[in-house]
């Protein structure tokens, strides 16, 4: 069975860094694509980052483009997502999630969510 455990969220103030890891197991994770989403109240998850599991290629929505940068550990299972020049609008519950391949159509799994708040 598929987990993908988040941890590393907490309370931090505007301008500051925070690294979400993503604790992937069972399953081997070749192939697949793993990414960042993020909710914040009263809003739509969004996408945030996403890093293929094999080659290394990301992608970024444009918000956070310069500041947030998203790596994997094959050897860990474990994807990170390093934040810095933190903004109040940043600040959400952020998921982590897998899906099989780049061209596949919806996230097959996804994790319980790590709460980021931005103090301005």
């Amino acid at each position: 069975q598929v987990q993908l455990v988040e941890s590393g969220g907490g309370l931090v103030q505007a301008g500051g860094s925070l690294r979400l890891s993503c604790a992937a197991s069972g399953r081997t994770f070749s192939g697949y694509v793993m990414g960042w989403f993020r909710q914040a109240p009263g809003k739509e998850r969004e996408f945030v980052a996403h890093i293929t599991w094999s080659g290394g290629t990301t992608q970024y929505t444009d918000s956070v483009k310069g500041r947030f940068a998203i790596s994997r550990d094959k050897a860990k299972n474990t994807v990170y997502l390093q934040m810095n020049s933190l903004k109040s609008e940043d600040t959400a519950v952020y998921y982590c999630a897998a899906k099989p391949s780049f061209y596949a159509d919806s996230w097959s799994y996804w994790g319980q969510g790590t709460q980021v708040t931005v103090s301005s």
